[in-house]
């Protein structure tokens, strides 16, 4: 089912939770992505994998929306990869911010022992809390 009405705007009653308190741009996004790839390979997971790509690409996951990334471009090794290539996906979250900018993201989800955390301990805390944020604000 599209997700773009004819004006181009995301239809609000077809995008995820966590889109529906973003940005129009953020909303914009991922609604044409996921328009353009479910007319390239239908409706289903796939449409939806590479809308989120697109958008993570531009923006990051904090608590339960997505907010614009400082610098575009992928977020995680997943992300730096082709299709079917190996890494994990950090759900979201930048991973490849500076550990300054992650620590400031946990402060503000109010991660608790973040300043004695590795990068990659800020960026699976992170992304926990941002779970958290969502399953409560839906």
């Amino acid at each position: 089912m599209p997700k773009t009405n004819k004006d181009g705007s995301a239809k609000q009653s077809e995008l995820p939770s966590t889109l529906e308190k973003s940005e129009d741009k953020a909303q914009r996004t991922f609604a044409k992505a996921h328009d353009s790839a479910a007319e390239s390979y239908g409706e289903g997971e796939r449409a939806n994998r590479t809308a989120y790509a697109a958008l993570k690409h531009s923006y990051e996951k904090v608590g339960d929306h997505w907010e614009p990334k400082d610098e575009p471009g992928p977020s995680d090794t997943k992300a730096e990869g082709t299709r079917g290539s190996p890494g994990e996906t950090a759900g979201g979250v930048d991973a490849n911010a500076s550990k300054e900018h992650l620590y400031d993201l946990a402060k503000r989800l109010q991660v608790e022992g973040r300043s004695t955390m590795t990068k990659d301990e800020l960026v699976e805390a992170i992304q926990k809390a941002n779970e958290r944020e969502t399953r409560r604000n839906r």
